[in-house]
């Protein structure tokens, strides 16, 4: 194969992980915004978080290819799928122990199927 046409495809791929996973910080931060609690915020923000974090490292590890810098990067990433669902636990724990209670239910759940 053509060596020109790898760097191009492995490009192509590298740019398609980096413009998802902008996509997916962006819709992150949206959802954090328009939620309408504190619990379905967090939820939002580190759902969209690391699963950003999982395609735009992903994409830099592409574009570097088999090198130093990509075992970096895999380190990195190994740290951030640990420590990321791991603060939003502690979040969401303290503020349980806060007193700020989940919400039963919307005002969907409540109307009147008459």
């Amino acid at each position: 194969m053509d060596p020109g046409l790898v760097r191009i495809i492995l490009d192509t791929i590298s740019w398609v992980l980096l413009t998802a996973g902008g996509f997916f910080v962006l819709v992150g931060g949206v959802g954090a915004l328009r939620m309408p609690n504190l619990y379905t915020r967090m939820h939002a923000a580190s759902v969209t978080d690391t699963m950003g974090a999982i395609l735009v490292l992903g994409g830099v590890m592409v574009q570097a290819g088999l090198s130093l810098a990509t075992i970096k990067l895999a380190a990195i990433l190994m740290f951030l799928l640990i420590t990321s669902p791991t603060s939003s636990y502690a979040l969401a724990h303290a503020a349980i122990l806060a007193g700020i209670k989940p919400d039963a239910g919307s005002a969907a759940d409540h109307e009147d199927h008459a």
